[in-house]
């Protein structure tokens, strides 16, 4: 009852990525319902069935991040003196978080069923009754453990992973521990020599599997088609890849920012980035091998007739929304987390202008390191697939 009459009264800011939350979940259990539908009409493709159930993981594993980027700005989850007076310590702190998330992503795997119900013409009196039902395969019978099975995926896993994470957060630091915090230098990231190899690695492998026999298939859900499926190994390579390294980027933009005789505002802007670079950086890695990936296969199927259908189409529309959803939610988060410090230097005597410079600053170094590195990337996955 405390989650949800905390959902009920919250910032519409907040409720706005709860809701988001919601679609993004909707659009997961709508996709494991359609790959449920397609094994039950064709069961002497069981192998392809399997092969579009795994593809569902990509899209889940970009909702359960986008879940657990919701789960830490929530403000009703932040600890604080009076709530752990009053007995809501970092456990029921991160059971609150895990509930509210199951909240939002029940509801929207309640909408997925419904949805698909309609589409498929199992619930008739609205527009468009079973305008897919071949698609989804109405002529077989659903069966429902298996429906519920997929769709209690997405909450389980976005509550699990939310309250985790919730749970190492620190207790509501007093005046004098913040004050040291805000004092001490962050770790340097020490994940940018293996990210660059797993990049490079991934890139390797693509590059040699293209240029073999096609391998076995691995179909993309929709309109089949087959892709070599050690390309597709060499894709997750890369993007484990620039994730690691996406931390040690955003130290490094700081340092350099910080370079050559500095102004104020560029310590402030270069500071800032060495201490939220394990905050923001690891979003922005995903964010580059999602954009890179897109890229890439833009590069590939240009001008030709385009082997993935709606369903596709709507995996990536997922993954895509949900990875810059989850770096605008960090972003914010990190911005939350130095509040105290902007009001200090207001306080101080510090022009707002400065503060509004120094984020224009960050904001420009960061585009003008990652967007080439997302082209590059995108060019040299798609080379060797287009030669």
């Amino acid at each position: 009852m405390l989650a949800l009459r905390l959902t009920r009264g919250s910032h519409p800011l907040v409720l706005m990525r709860r809701l988001l939350l919601a679609a993004a979940s909707a659009g997961v259990g709508f996709l494991l319902l359609c790959t449920l539908g397609y094994a039950s009409g064709h069961p002497a493709r069981a192998s392809e069935s399997v092969l579009r159930l795994l593809w569902c993981a990509v899209p889940l594993a970009a909702t359960v991040q986008f879940a657990v980027a919701v789960a830490r700005t929530d403000p009703s989850t932040r600890p604080r003196p009076g709530l752990f007076a009053a007995g809501l310590g970092p456990a029921r702190l991160s059971a609150l978080a895990a509930i509210s998330t199951a909240v939002s992503t029940t509801l929207g795997s309640v909408v997925a069923l419904l949805f698909f119900l309609h589409l498929r013409g199992d619930l008739t009196g609205l527009p468009f009754d079973g305008e897919a039902a071949e698609f989804l395969g109405a002529g077989t019978p659903l069966p429902l453990a298996a429906a519920l099975t997929l769709l209690a995926v997405a909450p389980l896993a976005s509550s699990a992973a939310g309250g985790l994470a919730l749970r190492s957060r620190p207790v509501a630091p007093s005046e004098t521990q913040e004050s040291e915090e805000e004092l001490a230098p962050s770790p340097v990231p020490k994940g940018l020599p293996w990210g660059v190899a797993l990049t490079a690695a991934g890139l390797a492998v693509e590059a040699y599997t293209s240029r073999g026999s096609a391998g076995e298939p691995f179909p993309l859900p929709g309109r089949l088609d087959s892709t070599p499926g050690a390309v597709l190994v060499g894709w997750t390579l890369t993007a484990i890849g620039l994730a690691m390294a996406g931390p040690g980027l955003t130290h490094l933009c700081g340092r350099l920012l910080q370079a050559v005789r500095p102004g104020a505002v560029r310590l402030l802007a270069g500071r800032v980035l060495m201490d939220e670079a394990c905050r923001i950086g690891r979003p922005l890695g995903i964010v580059c091998a999602v954009l890179s990936g897109v890229l890439a296969g833009s590069v590939l199927y240009t001008g030709g007739e385009r082997p993935f259908g709606p369903l596709t189409a709507l995996g990536a529309v997922l993954v895509l929304g949900c990875t810059v959803a989850t770096l605008l939610t960090t972003a914010l988060e990190a911005r939350q987390a130095r509040a105290r410090t902007a009001g200090t230097l207001l306080r101080l005597g510090a022009p707002a202008s400065a503060l509004r410079r120094a984020a224009t600053l960050r904001a420009l170094v960061l585009l003008a390191v990652f967007a080439p590195l997302t082209w590059a990337i995108a060019e040299l996955a798609a080379l060797p697939l287009t030669g």
